[in-house]
């Protein structure tokens, strides 16, 4: 099984930007974590701050893997763009937020991804990840 992870903006600071809301731990460590915890699935990790590159990720693996884990960040909120990718790939894609977006800023109550998700997992912290994970196996 392959399963592509697509992170959004500020993703790469997870581990230094706000703890409070985000936790401690790098993504890096915790994709660690998760390759140990699956071995049986082939996963790929791709990051981007730039919303172009994230539509070429769906695009890229959404004819070819078998799941992607989709974690927007903040264009969740504001791409009709990567909705549209989203919607215009065969792969399931699932949503991920680390935060309970519903718990914070009412901007953030608004997804344009959710509509053409196979589902979405928010507010597990890292533990979202896990958990999109178990909904393709």
């Amino acid at each position: 099984m392959r399963i592509a992870i697509i992170n959004g903006p500020n993703l790469n600071l997870l581990g230094k930007r706000e703890p409070e809301i985000y936790g401690d731990q790098t993504f890096g460590n915790y994709f660690d974590i998760l390759k140990t915890q699956f071995p049986d699935i082939d996963f790929s990790l791709h990051q981007s701050n730039i919303e172009g590159e994230i539509i070429g990720f769906i695009q890229e693996f959404g004819f070819s893997c078998d799941g992607i884990i989709l974690n927007a960040g903040a264009y969740t909120h504001t791409s009709i763009g990567i909705g549209d990718a989203v919607k215009a790939v065969d792969t399931p894609v699932v949503e991920v937020h680390i935060s309970n977006t519903f718990s914070r800023e009412s901007f953030r109550h608004q997804s344009f991804i959710s509509p053409n998700a196979k589902g979405i997992v928010i507010g597990f912290g890292l533990k979202s990840y896990e958990l999109a994970i178990h909904s393709f196996l």
